[in-house]
Formats: C-alpha cells, sequence, structure tokens
C-alpha cells in the first residue's frame, strides 16, 4: 500500500514537471524565438552588414592622416572633406596631423623614419612626381588590387596618371592638379611700346619685347624686369619642353639632350647680358617685401601656376595669361605637378585608409574641394573640372585646357634625386658657373650611375627581404 502512495505521488510529481517544463518552453518561444523566415531575413542583413559591421558600433576607427601643408589648410581641409567624408562613414575617424617636409623640399624625412620605424600613418600627402621613387624603396602599399575593384584609374587625366604608377602597379591616387602659362603686364608692355594685346608667341619674342622693360633706378640697380628666365616656375624642366627637349627617354633620362641644353645656354645669356648680381638683388628685394614677383608690378613677364590667381585680385594693373612662349612659333606647352594620397607601408588600417583616400581623390571629394569659395585650384579628374565650369572660368581657362597635353616629370626611382640635381646645375650655370653642355653631360653621368646603384638596391630588397626592410 505504501509502495503504491509513494508510486502515485512519483507520477504526479513528473506530472507536474512535465506542466512546468511545457509552460516554460511555451514561455521561452513566444519571447525568444522566430520563425524560420524571420531568421533567414537576419541572416541575410548580417551579410550585406558585414563589410560595415562597426558602422553601428560605439568605437570607430581612427585613421592618421599626415600632410605637410601649412597655414590654414589643416582646418579648411578638415570643414570641407573631412567632415562630409565622416558622416558618410561614421566607423572611420580622420586624426589629422601636420608634417613639414624636409629642408625646403617636396619630401619629409620624418614620414620616411615613420615608415622605416613601423609606426607609418594610415595615410599621407605625397608630391605625386616622388611617388615611383617611394615606390621603388618599399615606402608606400600597393593599392593595385582596390584601384582595379573600384574602377578608379579611368577618372583622372591619362598623362598625369603615370605619376601614381611605379612597375605597373598603382601606389597612390592624384589629388589636386597644376599647370604653368605665361603672365604678362599690360600696364608694363603699353609704357614699353607694346600692344597689351599681343604677348609673344614665341621665344624670339619674348626676348625682344623684355628687353625694352627692364630699367635701372640712380642706384644702378634694376627698378623692373622683364622677364628672368628662372624666376617662379621658370625652371629647367619648363625651359627644356618650351624648346623642344625631352628628359626622359623609353626609361633613360636624358637631361643632356641637345634642346635641353640649348635652354639652359638661353638661360644663361639672361645672366650675362643682365648681371646675376642685380638679377639676384631685384629678386631678394621683393621676396623681402612679402610679395609675388608678378604681383609686385615690377616684372613684365613671367612663368607661374594657376595658384598664382589667387592673389591677383587686387593687383594695381593690368593683366593677361596665355602658353609659355616655345621655340617654334604654334606650340602650346605646358607642364603639369600636384598631390597625391598615398598608402604608406605599413599603415594599421588599411581597409578604412583605403575608403578615405578613395572619398577624399575620387569624384566626389575632389569635387568638393575643388569647388570651395572662390578659389583657383584644379582637380586632377577631368569631370570634376568641367562640372564647375572651371574650364571656362575667366583667367583660369587657360591652365586648364593646356592640362589636355602637359607634360610630367619622369617616372623614375630617382625623380626627386633628378630634381634636385637640376636645381643645382641650373643655379650654377645662371650664376656663370659653368658652361650648360659640360654642366648636363656631368648631370647624365650622374644620373646614370647613381640610377644603377639605385636599381641594385632595389633588386637586392626584393631578392634578399628583411624583416626591417621598408
Amino acid at each position: 500500500m505504501k509502495m503504491l502512495l509513494s508510486n502515485k505521488k512519483l507520477v504526479s510529481f513528473m506530472l507536474v514537471l512535465m506542466i512546468i517544463i511545457i509552460m516554460l518552453s511555451s514561455v521561452l518561444f513566444i519571447k525568444g524565438t522566430r520563425s524560420s523566415s524571420e531568421a533567414i531575413a537576419d541572416l541575410t542583413d548580417l551579410q550585406q552588414d558585414s563589410k560595415s559591421t562597426a558602422k553601428h558600433g560605439s568605437s570607430p576607427v581612427t585613421i592618421s592622416f599626415w600632410f605637410p601643408w601649412g597655414g590654414g589648410f589643416q582646418k579648411e581641409f578638415h570643414d570641407t572633406v573631412v567632415v562630409p567624408f565622416e558622416k558618410a562613414n561614421p566607423d572611420i575617424k580622420v586624426k589629422m596631423r601636420f608634417v613639414e617636409n624636409s629642408d625646403n623640399s617636396q619630401a619629409s624625412d620624418k614620414l620616411l623614419t615613420a615608415i622605416a620605424g613601423g609606426r607609418a600613418p594610415d595615410v599621407a600627402m605625397l608630391d605625386r612626381f616622388l611617388v615611383s621613387e617611394w615606390a621603388a624603396m618599399g615606402a608606400l602599399e600597393d593599392l593595385s588590387s582596390d584601384v582595379t575593384q573600384d574602377g578608379m584609374a579611368s577618372l583622372y587625366y591619362p598623362n598625369i596618371w603615370p605619376e601614381t604608377q611605379y612597375n605597373n602597379k598603382t601606389f597612390a591616387l592624384p589629388w589636386n592638379v597644376d599647370s604653368r602659362a605665361m603672365l604678362y603686364n599690360k600696364t608694363m608692355m603699353e609704357e614699353a611700346g607694346l600692344d597689351p594685346n599681343k604677348p609673344p608667341t614665341t621665344i624670339a619674342e619674348l626676348d625682344a619685347m623684355a628687353e625694352k622693360m627692364f630699367s635701372l633706378n640712380k642706384k644702378g640697380n634694376y627698378e623692373q624686369v622683364g622677364f628672368v628666365p628662372w624666376m617662379a616656375q621658370g625652371f629647367l624642366y619648363a625651359n627644356g619642353w618650351n624648346f623642344g627637349g625631352q628628359w626622359e627617354n623609353h626609361g633613360e633620362l636624358t637631361p643632356n639632350n641637345p634642346e635641353n641644353v640649348q635652354a639652359l645656354e638661353w638661360m644663361q645669356s639672361y645672366a650675362k647680358k643682365y648681371d646675376p648680381k642685380k638679377l639676384a638683388s631685384f629678386s631678394d628685394t621683393i621676396r623681402q617685401a612679402g610679395v609675388n614677383p608678378f604681383a609686385s608690378g615690377k616684372v613684365g613677364f613671367i612663368y607661374e601656376g594657376n595658384w598664382l590667381l589667387n592673389d591677383l585680385d587686387d593687383v594695381s594693373f593690368d593683366w593677361g595669361i596665355a602658353p609659355m612662349p616655345t621655340q617654334e612659333s604654334g606650340q602650346s606647352v605646358t607642364w603639369a605637378g600636384g598631390w597625391s594620397f598615398a598608402m604608406p607601408s605599413g599603415a594599421k588600417h588599411k581597409e578604412q585608409a583605403w575608403r578615405f583616400i578613395k572619398y577624399v581623390a575620387g569624384i566626389e571629394g575632389s569635387y568638393l574641394w575643388a569647388g570651395r569659395g572662390q578659389t583657383y585650384d584644379l582637380s586632377s579628374i577631368p569631370e570634376v573640372n568641367k562640372k564647375l565650369g572651371l574650364d571656362k572660368k575667366k583667367n583660369l581657362e587657360v591652365f586648364v585646357n593646356l592640362l589636355d597635353h602637359a607634360y610630367i616629370r619622369p617616372v623614375s626611382p630617382i625623380g626627386g634625386y633628378m630634381w634636385d640635381e637640376l636645381y643645382r646645375v641650373q643655379k650654377l650655370a645662371v650664376n656663370l658657373q659653368g658652361e650648360p653642355k659640360a654642366l648636363l653631360a656631368e648631370l647624365k653621368r650622374k644620373l646614370d650611375a647613381h640610377l644603377i646603384e639605385v636599381k641594385a638596391e632595389e633588386r637586392s630588397k626584393t631578392e634578399h627581404p628583411t624583416p626591417d626592410t621598408l
């Protein structure tokens, strides 16, 4: 009897337990389970958001961006481009840092040291003609796959794009672009008895017109000058192209090309005729006054870039713009430079860094920067310049229309070195410290020897990589 009661109690207990389990299961099902269709929908949403999971998180990734431009650039760039980027990409924050270039050059030793020490920023601004040199050193990440996947290459001026390349790989995206033209002082032309509406188109015409504009003060110093071939953007590069020269031929650097020699001889002829010391004194006086030589109103003709237009609104003389004169009539020559956005080797946040580079140097970011306020900045993207109407903007249209056939400096692993050496040779020539032909012949030997060394070092790094290799 007792055994029977015990069994009944056990059965009752088990029934109660089963009821409780069923009730709990029902509650859990109601509160926590989802239908199979809902689960599939959730999985689809997760898959769609997998590339930007952090976008909805509370801890965005902070990328570091180094730039060498001072003044008000940081605030202006942040407000104009970075803020819209961060709004469109809430999973990314951009930390800007000014890092100056070294010794008045276009490159930063601090940046190179940081890359070598494993402390590279995620993004850096780099003068575009230096990209191939830094790529050869192993200082930049290869962006080729991202560029191809996102179809970026076709956006830019075709003659500008090669500056981002090295060994058929892409190491940067072009950002801004500039070109060179001749600005001429109409007031000075008229005072010299020249037609202010007929600027020179050939080197010979330029020489003849400029000669009429040189004048001395009572102390025997120049009060004004007609033209100085090496003033402002009158680099040997530009003058070589204006004489029909070339600086590179199928990978070979050709500084002693006959037309380049002729160009340097022409530059030196001004030093011989007008006295290099007096010309230097004239330039120093203007520099100390803190004004651009052309904006001073004391220079008849000058080679300058489109950026100078930002400083000419308040000048007290009439002026105009035309292509630089060339050796032969009917030609129009310019050369283009500009900056790029690159990813230094060792960047810690590559995916986020690429998204920033693509935005800033792409259509959207370029449109924001080139279209801000009343500026004369140009984009490396023709579509942006056209949409902003820059190809029809007064005074700027000359610079824009020249871009389609602009020259660029040689894409070479010693591009920066060649720039420095050309400037050194130019200074020697215009200070009458050497004959142009001999100076450029020696430069040719020096460049060839240095290129062999750099190529050998590059091969060594490829064949015998080390952990600390850039």
